[in-house]
C-alpha cells in the first residue's frame, strides 16, 4: 500500500510543486515559458555551463524523491546548438546509489561502480568519431522513457529500489517528468487503443502530446525506449533519423535463450551503448516481455565486433539500430527485430533495400534473422563464465602519494591505495581483497574507528570523493568534492564525521567538513562547513575524543579548529621560538586525560601541545648518533640539515613512532628517552602508524615499500614493493612460477607468482631497461637496456652472466625461443641480433642491420618466436611490413605488406604489434593501426580472418592463450578478452581498473591466470574451464596424444541425469571411436638373481611398442580390444558397467639384463600448477665411477643429513603405529626415530628423490627419482623396511616419477609418471612385475586406490577425473578405464589432489581453490564448495575429517561428515553443510602431508624445507625438521666445537647445536643473500662474547651476538657483494673480501674501516684465511699470517701485527687458468688454506693446468721473478706506512702434489689426523690421507659438492650440495695406511 500512490503514474513537478520551489531547487537561468507546439507552459533552463544551471528534485541531496516506478518518462525538447545533461540517481536494494547521466556533450560510454554516463546522439547518419554534438536546429520535442530496472540490471548487475533525485541541467525545456510502473506508447491515445483495441497501454492524457488531425505522432515528435527490447540483450543504442525504420535492426532478442544460460550482453566496440533519436516514424511497440537477465560483472564491460573472412569495407561500416516498430509491418502491430548477421557485417540495404514509410518486411529476411539468432546463441554460450575474469593480486603500493597506509582496527589486516585499486592486504595470510570504483589514482585514505566506513579520494580534479560498506566492499556514496584535488581526508571515531584538506582551482588551501551519519542508511554526504585559509596545512586530523575538534599543522605554523553549526573556526599556537619550523605530521595522545598534541617537523623536533591551553608543553629535537665508526660515516642520510628530518609519526598508548628521511622508523617511549627498536628500509620513510594494539608499526617509503615492524618479535615484514615508475614489459617463467618486470624506476624486478613478493632487484641507475625475457630452461634472465646493452643475469646467484653491447639505438624487442637455443634482440635503429643461449654464457651469432622497423611502436611485442622455435617475426624493416624469418639461420622466409591488406582505405595501415598463434595450424596475429587484428597464415601471409575494430585506437599488447580460446587486447587503461574460438562474429568483455595505460598482457604460465601491467601489476584469474584446441590446433596434431573424451558426434539424451548439488551431468559416458589411451602391456617375470631390474649402459633402451595396434568400436557394446601379439587374434568383450576400455597384458616377459621400455612420446608442456613435480635445475652430472665403499673399509659414515626436500612432493611417510617416519632430502632417504632424533640413510638413487609412497603394513616403502646421466629411464626403489636393504630397482618412467601408491592389501604398486612422461604402471609388489601401463592423454597430478577396493583406482588431471578398473582372470590383468570430464559450474578447471572417503565418496582438490566430490559409483560430481584461495595441492580424509593444503600456506580441517547425508538429497545439497574446523598458516606451500587415522595429529612438510608436526587438538604446529631452502655458501664452526653455523642465499644466517644438530637461531636479512661467513676466535678477550660476521649481496658487513641473540654492528665496507669474510687471530679485526677484487680490513669494536687493499682488484676473492703465526721465521713482522685468493688464480699470503696497523705482503702465488676444453662451463675455482700440522704449508687446488692439490712451503723458496700485478692494482699502494711493499723474489717451493680425477670445487684439512676432504662438480667427495696417499670416493649429493669443511675436533666432516648438508663422521682419525683397506693408491709426485 505503500506505493499505492504512485499507481498508475505520477506527475512527478506536479507532486513536488516545482513552481513554488520548497521541496525542489533550481539554479542559474531557469524560466517558465509558454510553448507553441505543447500549447502549455514548460520550464526553459539555459546557461553557458551546464552544471550552473539546472532543476533539482528533492531540494537537497540529503532528502530522497522515494519514487518507486519502473518507468521515467522525460517529456523534453533539447535546445538547438547547444548540450545538456540529464543526471539521474538511483538507489538499489541494497542502498548503493548509482548515477545514471545522459549527455549530448559525451562522446562514449563510460561506466564505474556507482556511475553510468550513456551518450546522447541526436543525429543519424553521423560518423562514429562524432556521434556526441549539439541538437540540430529542427529539434523536437522527445519523450525519453527509461527502464531503470533494466538499466541497473544490464549493466550493473544490481536491482532497482527507487529513484531517489533527478537534476536537469541545462540546455533544454522540460515540461514534465512522469513514474510509473507501466509502458506506455506514446504515439497512441486511449481513444485510439479503445476504438481499435490494441494490446498496447495508451499514454495518459496529461503526458500526451498534441497531434494535428490527420497527422502522425511520429511526424512531429520523438518517442526513445532505453534500453530497447532489442538492446537491453545488446545494449545496442537508439538514433535520431528522419528515416523509416529499416528491414534490419541490430540487437539480440533475450528471451529466446533457455533460462539456465546466462550470457553475456556485448555491445559493438567503439559503438559503445547510446541513446539515440529517431525521426517522424510511425511506431507502435510491442508489449514487453519478462525474460532472465544475465548476471553481468561489476566491473566487466561486454562488447561484440563482427569479422569477414576477407578484406572489409571500412566505407560501409553499420551504424546501429534501435528498436522501432512500424504500424503497418503487421495487422496486430506486433514487431518483429532482426538481429545482425553472425556471419558477416552487411549494409543494411544489403538485406533489404530503404524502404518507404508503411512498407512491410518480408517473411524470408526475418527467417533469416532468426536463423542468424540461433548461431549467435550458440556461439555466446561457449563464452562463459561472464565475467570471465577476476581480479585476484595486485602488485604495487602507492601511485599519487606513499603516505597513505591504514590498519584496520582489529590490526589483522592493511588497508592502502595501489594508484586507482584501494587494496586490503591480510598480513598473516597475505590475502588481499580490493575496491575498484576509481578511474584516477587514489589521493587521500580514511578510516572511522569503528571500522565500518572507509573515505577515498582520487587525484585528478575534479576530486571525488567515494564512501565505502568496509565490511562488504560496496560504494556507499559517491560525489563531488567542492575543491580542485583532495590531499588529505580524516574520519571522527564515531564516523560521523569526515574532514578533507585540498587545493582550489586557485592553489588556496581549503578545509571540508561533511556530515556522514546518513551514508549507511541510504542518505548521502552533507557537506557542514567549507573554509579557506591562507596557511600551509600538511596534516590534518579529526581528535578521537571530540569530533568537533581538529588540529593541522604545517610550515610554521599549528591550528586547533572547532567545528560550531556550520562554521570551521581556528585558532593559533603560539610556538615562540620554534614558530619558522617546517612542520609534517601530528598525532593525538592515546591517553583520555593527557591533552597532548604531538607535532613532529623536518628539523628533528618533536612539540608536545598542551591542545587545551594552546601552548607548547616541550620541544624535543632528535639527532643522530655520532658514534665513531657509527652509520653516520657508512651511510649518507637522505635528508640535509643537523637534525633527523621527520616525515611522520604515530602514538600509542605507551610509545612513540617516528619516521625519518634518513629511512629510519624508530620506536620510542613517550617520555623520549631512548630509542626502544629501530628499523632500517632502504628510501626515505613517507608514513607510519601504529596498530590499534601498539604491538606493530607500519611504515610505507617513497621507494613504495610497505611493512610492519613486530615489536614483540622484533623483527620487520615486508607487507608490498612497488615500482615507481610505470611497468614497460614483462616476461614469465614456467618451470618456477616467476614474473619479470621491468620499469622506467631503472628496475629489473622478479616476482613471485604465487606469493606476489619480490624476489631480486636488479637496479640500473646509469640507464633504463627496456625489454625483458626468461629463458625457457635455464635459471637466466635477459634484459634489454636503452644504451643498446643487452645482459644475461644468473637467478641462482643473481649477478650478471654476460654483458653484450651489439646495437646502437635503444633495445625495442627480446624475444628467447621455447627450446632454450636462440635469443633475439632488436634496436630502435633497425638491427637485429641472433645469440645462441643454449649454455649459460650466451653468445652473438649474427648482427644484420636494417632489419626492424626503426620507428616502430613502443610495444612488448616487438619481436615474437613460434611456439615449435621455427619462425620469428617483427616488424620490419618498415612499419607497413611484417617479416617472418628462419629463427636458425634469419633466413627471410616471408613478408607480408599491411598497408596493401585494405584496397578501399584512403590510408595506409601499419603493423602495430604481432602475435603468434598455436603451432598448428600456424597462424600470426596483427595489429594495426587502423584498429583491427588481422589473422595471417604464417606459411603464406593469406588473410583467415580479422577483428575490426577491436579497440577505438591501435592495440600495443596482444596475447593468444595456449589452447588459442582467448585473445587479450590492451589499449590504454582497456583490457578486451576476446571468444577467439567464435570464427564469425567473437564476443569480449571488458576490464578496467589501471590509472595509466596498459603496458602488456599476458597470460601466466599454465594459462589459468593472466597478468596486465602498467602503473602497477594486476594478477587475473581466469574464470573459464579449459576449452579444447582448436580445428587444426595441437590438439588436432597428428603428434598429439588422442583425447580421452566421448566422440564429439555422439548424440546427447535431451534429459540429462542431474547431479545433486545443482550440478547436472555434462553428457552420458559413451563408447568413443577411437582409444582415449595408447594403452601397452608388459608383464612377466623377472628374471635377475635378485630380481631387480638392471641397466646397461651400453645397450640401448628397446623400442619395440608393447601397444594394441587395434581399437575398434560396436555399434551398441563397450570398448573391444583386439591384442597384438601372438596369443591370438580374437577379440574380447569388455563388461558391461561403466567401464568402457579394457586392456590385457602382454605374454611375452623381457630377457634378463634389458630394462621395461616404451614408445617415446612428445612430452606435454608443464602444468602450471605447483602439485606437479618438477626437479630442481642442476648443472652437475653424477660420475659413473662414484661409489659407497664397502662398511669394512669405510673411513666415512654418514652420521646425520640436515634439511628437508620441499621440492618434492608426498616425500614424507609416518606411521604412527609403528613409529617409522621418513623423508627426503636431495637423493637420500632418511629414516629418523622421532623420540630420539637417531638418523639411518638409504642411499642409491643417482638423481633427487621426488615421492615416496609406505605400503599399509609399513613393511614396504618405494622411492622414485629422475632420470640422470647415468640410467635413461628413472629409477623406483623398492625397500625392505625392517633390513633397511633395496630389495628391487624398478625402471620404466623416462622423466620422473608424479606419485606412488600401494593397493589396499599390498598387492600392487602404480606409478605414474610426471608432465614428460605421462604414463601410467602398475607393479606386483610380491614379484615386483609390470603387471600393465597405459599413457595418458595428459599430465597427471595423483594417482590414489580406493581402499575398500583394491580393483579400482583414479587418477585427476586437467579437466577430468580418470577411473581404472582392474579384472584378473589367471594371469592376465585387464583394466578399464573411464574417464569423466569435471562440470562446468564447479568451477575446476584442473584437479590436482585426491583422496578417497567415506564410501562411495571421491574428494578432489582443483588449482581454484575448489574440493569437489564425487560418486564414484554413480560416476558424477554432487557436491563442490570453495575450500581455499590458492591450488589445494595435497587432500586426506578419514572417516568424518578432510585435510587440505595448498600453495597459500594454509592448512584446513573439514567437518565432512554431512557429505553422506548430502548425496542422498540430491539437488537438496547444500556444501553450507561442511565447515572448517581448524586453519594453520605454516611457512610454505604444502606439498606432504600424512596425519595419524583420528586426524587428530600428523606430519607436514612445505616448500621451504620444514617439517611440522601438526595438533589439532591444541591447535599448534612445531618445526620437526628445519632446513635451508635456498643454496648454502658457508659452514663455520664455533670454538668450543658446540655450535656451528651456516648462511644461504635466502639472506639468513643459521645457528645449529652439533650435539643434536638442532636449529637455535636464525638471523634473517630480507631481500639480500648472505654469501660469506665466519665465527669469531677463542682469543677474542671474552670467549663468552661469541660473535659471526657475515657477508651479504649488497656490500653489507653484520656482526651477530649468538649470546645476546642480536645484531650488534652493521657496516658496509665494499660497495659490490662480500664474498669472503674472516677474523684476525686475536678476534679483533674482520678481513673482509668483495666481487671487484678489493680486501677492506675493519675493526668492529670501533665499526670502521681502515683500510682497503686492491692486489685484486678485478676479480672476486675466493677466499680469506688467518692464522695465529710468529712471521719471524718468514722475514716479517707480526703475529698473524693470512691470505687472500680471487678467482684469477693468483694468491698473496700477507704477514700483519693488527695492534700496530702493520701489514707486509710476504708472497704471490699464481699461475695459468685451465684452458676452456677442460672446464667448459665456468674456470674452477681457487681454493687455498693454511696446513693444520703445518702452518708454514699452503695446500692449493685450481691453480694450475691439472686437477691437482699442490702444498707451498713457505720456508722453503725457489728463485722467481715478481708476478706482475694486473694493469689496475698497484701491490703496496697503501695509505698507511708499512702496508703493502714489494713481494719477495723467491716464491714458496712446491712440496707435494696430489693429482685429482676432476678440478676441486671445494677443499678442507682436517685439524686432527693429515687427512684432506675435496668436493667435486661430479657430485663426488673424496677423502684423501695425506700421510699415506690413500683415498676413498663417497656419493650421496645429488648436486656439486660446494663446500666441505673439518670440524674442529676432526671428528666430523660437513658436505653441502646446493641447501642439502651431510655430516659424516670421520671413524680412526688417527688412522695408519693399513686402515684404508683396498683403497686406492695415487702416483704422488713430490718435488
Amino acid at each position: 500500500m505503500a506505493k499505492a500512490w504512485q499507481h498508475p503514474f505520477l506527475n512527478v513537478f506536479r507532486h513536488f510543486k516545482v513552481g513554488e520551489w520548497k521541496r525542489s531547487t533550481k539554479e542559474g537561468d531557469v524560466t517558465p515559458v509558454t510553448d507553441k507546439t505543447l500549447k502549455c507552459t514548460v520550464y526553459r533552463i539555459r546557461g553557458s555551463v551546464s552544471a550552473g544551471n539546472y532543476i533539482q528534485l528533492p531540494q537537497t541531496s540529503t532528502q530522497s524523491l522515494g519514487l518507486t516506478g519502473r518507468y521515467l518518462y522525460v517529456l523534453f525538447r533539447p535546445l538547438p546548438s547547444k548540450h545538456f545533461i540529464i543526471h539521474l540517481d538511483v538507489a538499489t536494494e541494497d542502498s548503493q546509489v548509482i548515477r545514471v547521466s545522459f549527455s549530448s556533450l559525451f562522446r562514449e560510454f563510460k561506466s564505474t561502480a556507482t556511475w553510468l554516463q550513456f551518450p546522447f546522439i541526436c543525429e543519424a547518419g553521423t560518423s562514429r568519431k562524432d556521434l556526441a554534438g549539439v541538437a540540430p536546429s529542427g529539434a523536437r520535442w522527445t519523450c525519453l522513457q527509461l527502464d531503470l530496472q533494466d538499466i541497473l540490471l544490464v549493466y550493473l548487475n544490481r536491482r532497482y529500489g527507487h529513484l531517489k533525485s533527478v537534476r536537469l541541467c541545462a540546455s533544454l525545456l522540460v515540461k514534465s517528468l512522469y513514474t510509473s510502473d507501466l509502458c506506455f506508447d506514446p504515439a497512441v491515445t486511449v481513444a485510439e487503443a479503445r476504438r481499435a483495441k490494441l494490446p498496447v497501454t495508451p499514454v495518459p492524457r496529461e503526458m500526451a502530446f498534441p497531434v494535428p488531425k490527420g497527422d502522425s505522432w511520429h511526424e512531429h515528435y520523438v518517442h526513445i525506449r532505453f534500453p530497447s527490447v532489442g538492446s537491453r540483450a545488446s545494449s545496442e543504442p537508439a538514433q535520431k533519423s528522419r528515416s523509416p525504420p529499416e528491414a534490419v535492426f541490430r540487437g539480440r532478442v533475450r528471451e529466446l535463450v533457455p533460462p539456465p544460460v546466462a550470457f553475456s550482453n556485448p555491445f559493438p566496440d567503439g559503438v559503445s551503448p547510446a541513446v539515440q533519436m529517431f525521426g517522424p516514424t510511425a511506431s507502435r511497440q510491442a508489449r514487453p516481455v519478462p525474460r532472465p537477465l544475465p548476471e553481468v560483472s561489476l566491473f566487466c564491460e561486454h562488447s561484440e565486433v563482427a569479422s569477414m573472412n576477407g578484406p572489409r569495407d571500412r566505407s560501409q561500416e553499420p551504424s546501429a539500430r534501435a528498436e522501432v516498430t512500424d504500424k503497418h509491418t503487421a495487422g496486430n502491430g506486433v514487431h518483429t527485430a532482426v538481429p545482425e548477421s553472425a556471419v558477416v557485417p552487411v549494409a543494411l540495404e544489403d538485406v533489404a533495400p530503404r524502404q518507404r514509410p508503411g512498407r512491410k518486411q518480408s517473411r524470408p529476411e526475418m527467417t533469416l534473422g532468426e536463423t542468424i539468432f540461433e548461431q549467435r546463441v550458440r556461439r555466446h554460450q561457449s563464452f562463459l563464465p561472464d565475467p570471465i575474469l577476476k581480479l585476484k593480486g595486485v602488485i604495487g603500493f602507492g601511485g599519487h602519494s606513499t603516505k597513505w597506509a591504514l590498519w584496520t582496527k582489529d590490526g589483522a589486516a592493511v588497508v592502502y591505495p595501489c594508484h586507482a585499486v584501494i587494496v586490503v592486504l591480510h598480513v598473516d595470510t597475505r590475502e588481499q581483497r580490493f575496491f575498484l570504483g576509481h578511474t584516477d589514482k587514489v589521493s587521500a585514505l580514511a578510516l572511522d574507528g569503528s571500522g565500518s566506513l572507509l573515505a577515498s579520494a582520487q587525484a585528478r580534479p575534479p576530486s571525488m570523493l567515494r564512501l565505502w560498506d568496509f565490511q562488504t566492499g560496496g560504494c556507499l556514496s559517491l560525489f563531488r568534492s567542492p575543491v580542485h584535488a583532495l590531499c588529505s581526508l580524516s574520519f571522527s571515531s564515531n564516523g560521523v564525521l569526515l574532514c578533507g584538506v585540498g587545493k582550489d582551482p586557485h592553489g588556496r588551501t581549503v578545509v571540508l567538513a561533511w556530515g556522514t551519519e546518513q551514508v549507511g542508511r541510504g542518505g548521502e554526504a552533507v557537506l557542514l562547513a567549507k573554509t579557506h585559509t591562507g596557511v600551509d596545512i600538511q596534516a590534518f586530523k579529526v581528535a578521537f575524543f571530540d569530533e568537533t575538534r581538529m588540529a593541522s599543522c604545517g610550515q610554521g605554523g599549528i591550528r586547533l579548529w572547532r567545528l560550531r553549526g556550520r562554521e570551521l573556526r581556528s585558532c593559533p599556537v603560539d610556538l615562540g621560538e620554534h614558530r619558522v619550523l617546517e612542520l609534517t605530521d601530528l598525532a593525538f595522545g592515546q591517553a583520555q586525560d593527557s591533552h597532548t598534541l604531538y607535532v613532529c617537523g623536518r628539523s628533528g623536533h618533536i612539540l608536545e601541545i598542551d591542545h587545551r591551553r594552546r601552548a607548547v608543553r616541550r620541544a624535543r629535537r632528535l639527532l643522530p648518533t655520532q658514534t665513531p665508526g657509527g652509520h653516520s660515516s657508512q651511510k649518507q642520510p637522505f635528508g640535509t640539515g643537523p637534525g633527523i628530518s621527520i616525515s611522520s609519526l604515530s602514538v600509542s598508548q605507551t610509545t612513540c613512532a617516528v619516521g625519518s628521511d634518513d629511512g629510519y622508523v624508530r620506536l620510542w617511549p613517550l617520555d623520549f628517552s631512548s630509542v626502544l627498536l629501530e628499523a632500517e628500509h632502504e628510501g626515505p620513510v613517507s608514513w607510519v602508524c601504529v596498530s590499534p594494539d601498539g604491538l606493530r608499526v607500519l611504515s610505507a617509503t617513497l621507494s613504495g615499500h610497505l611493512g610492519f615492524l613486530d615489536v614483540p618479535s622484533r623483527e620487520y615484514n615486508t607487507l608490498a614493493r612497488s615500482h615507481t615508475a610505470p611497468v614497460l614489459a614483462l616476461a614469465t617463467e614456467c618451470s618456477r612460477g616467476q614474473l619479470a618486470t621491468v620499469s622506467q624506476d631503472h628496475t629489473v624486478r622478479v616476482w613471485d607468482l604465487a606469493t606476489l613478493q619480490q624476489l631480486y632487484d636488479l637496479r640500473s641507475p646509469e640507464e633504463t631497461p627496456r625489454a625483458i625475457a626468461f629463458h625457457p630452461t635455464q635459471p637466466v634472465l635477459f634484459c634489454g637496456f636503452a644504451s643498446g646493452a643487452v645482459c644475461s643475469f644468473s637467478l641462482e646467484n643473481a649477478g650478471v652472466l654476460v654483458r653484450h653491447r651489439r646495437h646502437q639505438g635503444a633495445v625495442t624487442g627480446l624475444a628467447a625461443s621455447p627450446d632454450g637455443s636462440f635469443l633475439f634482440s632488436s634496436c630502435s635503429r633497425g638491427t637485429l641480433a641472433q645469440y645462441h643461449c643454449s649454455t649459460t654464457r650466451c653468445r652473438v651469432l649474427r648482427v644484420t642491420a636494417n632489419m626492424v622497423c626503426r620507428d616502430a611502436h613502443p610495444t612488448p611485442n616487438a619481436l615474437v618466436v613460434s611456439g615449435d622455435s621455427r619462425l620469428l617475426a617483427f616488424v620490419g624493416p618498415s612499419k607497413y611490413v611484417v617479416t617472418i624469418v628462419s629463427t636458425a639461420s634469419l633466413e627471410e622466409l616471408l613478408r607480408v605488406d599491411v598497408s596493401a591488406l585494405e584496397l578501399a582505405s584512403s590510408r595506409l595501415d601499419s603493423a602495430v604489434a604481432i602475435c603468434f598463434g598455436p603451432v598448428p595450424p600456424g597462424h600470426l596475429l596483427v595489429s594495426t593501426s587502423s584498429h583491427t587484428v588481422v589473422v595471417l597464415d604464417a606459411a603464406s601471409g593469406r588473410v583467415v580472418r580479422e577483428l575490426s575494430g577491436v579497440h577505438s585506437v591501435a592495440c600495443p599488447s596482444l596475447a593468444l592463450s595456449r589452447d588459442a580460446r582467448f585473445l587479450l587486447t590492451a589499449t590504454d587503461r582497456v583490457i578486451r578478452v576476446w571468444d577467439y574460438l567464435a570464427k564469425a562474429s567473437p564476443g569480449c568483455q571488458v576490464y578496467i581498473g589501471h590509472s595509466e595505460p596498459v603496458r602488456a598482457v599476458a597470460f601466466a604460465p599454465g594459462q589459468r591466470q593472466l597478468l596486465s601491467v602498467a602503473d602497477a601489476i594486476f594478477l587475473w584469474d581466469v574464470l573459464g574451464a579449459p576449452g579444447r584446441s582448436p580445428s587444426g590446433s595441437a590438439g588436432d596434431s597428428p603428434g598429439a596424444p588422442p583425447t580421452c573424451e566421448a566422440s564429439p558426434g555422439a548424440r546427447q539424451p535431451e534429459d540429462t541425469e542431474a547431479g545433486t548439488g545443482g550440478l547436472p551431468r555434462q553428457q552420458v559416458p559413451v563408447p568413443s571411436q577411437a582409444s582415449p589411451l595408447q594403452l601397452g602391456a608388459r608383464a612377466g617375470p623377472l628374471k635377475g638373481a635378485d630380481g631387480a631390474f638392471s641397466t646397461s649402459d651400453e645397450e640401448g633402451p628397446s623400442q619395440e611398442s608393447h601397444s594394441p595396434e587395434g581399437l575398434h568400436q560396436a555399434s551398441s557394446l563397450p570398448m573391444l580390444v583386439k591384442e597384438a601379439s601372438g596369443a591370438g587374434d580374437g577379440a574380447r568383450g569388455a563388461p558391461g558397467g561403466p567401464w568402457g576400455f579394457s586392456m590385457r597384458p602382454h605374454p611375452c616377459g623381457w630377457a634378463r639384463g634389458v630394462s621395461t621400455t616404451k614408445a617415446q612420446a612428445r612430452p606435454s608442456a608443464r602444468p602450471d600448477c605447483y602439485r606437479h613435480f618438477t626437479a630442481r635445475y642442476k648443472a652437475s652430472s653424477l660420475v659413473k665411477s662414484a661409489s659407497v665403499p664397502s662398511a669394512r673399509v669405510e673411513r666415512l659414515l654418514l652420521k646425520a643429513v640436515v634439511g628437508y626436500n620441499g621440492n618434492g612432493r608426498a616425500n614424507v611417510v609416518w606411521k604412527p603405529d609403528t613409529g617409522f617416519f621418513a623423508y627426503t632430502c636431495g637423493c637420500l632417504v632418511v629414516v629418523e626415530d622421532l623420540h630420539s632424533g637417531t638418523q639411518r640413510h638409504w642411499l642409491g638413487h643417482p638423481e633427487e628423490i621426488s615421492t615416496l609412497a609406505l605400503s599399509h603394513d609399513a613393511q614396504i616403502l618405494a622411492s622414485a627419482s629422475g632420470c640422470s646421466s647415468t640410467a635413461s629411464c628413472c629409477q623406483i626403489r623398492i625397500w625392505d623396511v625392517p633390513g633397511g636393504s633395496c630389495r628391487h630397482l624398478l625402471s620404466y618412467h623416462d622423466t620422473a616419477v608424479q606419485a606412488l601408491a600401494f593397493s589396499p592389501d599390498d598387492a600392487l604398486l602404480v606409478t605414474l609418471g610426471d608432465y614428460g612422461d605421462c604414463t601410467l604402471a602398475l607393479w606386483s609388489v610380491a614379484t615386483c612385475e609390470l603387471l600393465s601401463s597405459a599413457r595418458l592423454p595428459e599430465p597427471a597430478h595423483g594417482v590414489a586406490f580406493n581402499p575398500r577396493d583394491a580393483r579400482e583406482l583414479a587418477c585427476v588431471g586437467q579437466g577430468a577425473i580418470t577411473s581404472w578398473l582392474l579384472q584378473q582372470r589367471g594371469a592376465e590383468v585387464t583394466l578399464q578405464v573411464h574417464r569423466e570430464p569435471v562440470p562446468e559450474e564447479v568451477g575446476a578447471g584442473e584437479l590436482t589432489s585426491l583422496c578417497y572417503g567415506a564410501a562411495p565418496l571421491l574428494y578432489c582438490g582443483s588449482n581454484t581453490g575448489r574440493v569437489c566430490v564425487w560418486d564414484t559409483r554413480a560416476g558424477r560430481c554432487f557436491l563442490a564448495w570453495e575450500a581455499d584461495d590458492g591450488e589445494i595441492g595435497v587432500l586426506l580424509c578419514s572417516g568424518a575429517r578432510l585435510v587440505s593444503g595448498s600453495n597459500t600456506r594454509r592448512l584446513r580441517l573439514w567437518a565432512v561428515g554431512a557429505v553422506p547425508e548430502l548425496r542422498r538429497k540430491g539437488a537438496r545439497a547444500r556444501s553450507s553443510s561442511v565447515f572448517m574446523e581448524h586453519e594453520l598458516t605454516l611457512d610454505g606451500a604444502i606439498v606432504s602431508a600424512v596425519f595419524h587415522d583420528s586426524m587428530d595429529m600428523g606430519v607436514v612438510g612445505t616448500t621451504a624445507g620444514t617439517l611440522w608436526y601438526v595438533s589439532w587438538a591444541e591447535g599448534t604446529s612445531t618445526r620437526l625438521i628445519s632446513g635451508h631452502r635456498s643454496k648454502v655458501n658457508e659452514v663455520v664452526f664455533s670454538p668450543s666445537a658446540s655450535h656451528w653455523a651456516t648462511c644461504s642465499d635466502d639472506g639468513s644466517v643459521r645457528v645449529w647445536s652439533l650435539a643434536s644438530m638442532e636449529l637455535l637461531i636464525r638471523f634473517q636479512v630480507l631481500n639480500q643473500s648472505c654469501l660469506c661467513l665466519a665465527w669469531s676466535p677463542p682469543s677474542c678477550g671474552r670467549p663468552e662474547e661469541q660473535q659471526v660476521a657475515a657477508g651479504y649481496s649488497d656490500g653489507t658487513l653484520r656482526v651477530f651476538s649468538v649470546s645476546h641473540i642480536a645484531m650488534e654492528l652493521k657496516l658496509r665496507p665494499h660497495r659490490a657483494a662480500l664474498t669472503a669474510i674472516a677474523f684476525s687471530a686475536d678476534g679483533q679485526t674482520i678481513l673482509s673480501g668483495d666481487k671487484d677484487g678489493l680486501v677492506a680490513v675493519s675493526r668492529p669494536r670501533t665499526g670502521m674501516t681502515f683500510h682497503v687493499l686492491s692486489d685484486h682488484r678485478g676479480a672476486p676473492i675466493s677466499a680469506i684465511q688467518s692464522t695465529n703465526k710468529e712471521c719471524g721465521d718468514l722475514g716479517a713482522e707480526g703475529a698473524d699470517l693470512w691470505l687472500a685468493a680471487s678467482s684469477d688464480q693468483r694468491i698473496s699470503i700477507w704477514a700483519s701485527d693488527w695492534p700496530r696497523g702493520h701489514c707486509e705482503l710476504l708472497d704471490w702465488l699464481s699461475s695459468p687458468s685451465p684452458t676452456l676444453t677442460e672446464f667448459p662451463s665456468r674456470p674452477p675455482p681457487c681454493l687455498v688454506a693454511f696446513c693444520p700440522w703445518d702452518g708454514a704449508l699452503l695446500a692449493c687446488a685450481g691453480l694450475g693446468m691439472h686437477p691437482e692439490v699442490v702444498f707451498y712451503s713457505l720456508h722453503q723458496k725457489q728463485a722467481r721473478a715478481p708476478p706482475p700485478p694486473p694493469p689496475h692494482a698497484v701491490p703496496g699502494a697503501g695509505g698507511i706506512q708499512g702496508w703493502g711493499g714489494e713481494a719477495h723474489a723467491h716464491c714458496p717451493q712446491v712440496v707435494e702434489r696430489i693429482p685429482l680425477p676432476f678440478f676441486a670445487v671445494s677443499l678442507s684439512l682436517s685439524p686432527g689426523a693429515h687427512l684432506m676432504a675435496v668436493g667435486f662438480a661430479e657430485r663426488m667427495l673424496r677423502l684423501v690421507d695425506c700421510e699415506s696417499g690413500a683415498v676413498q670416493d663417497f656419493a650421496g649429493h645429488d648436486d656439486l659438492v660446494q663446500l666441505c669443511r673439518f670440524a674442529p675436533s676432526a671428528r666430523l666432516l660437513f658436505s653441502v650440495a646446493h641447501s642439502e648438508i651431510l655430516v659424516w663422521e670421520v671413524s680412526g682419525h688417527r688412522a695408519t695406511e693399513e686402515s684404508l683397506g683396498s683403497g686406492s693408491w695415487p702416483a704422488w709426485r713430490r718435488s
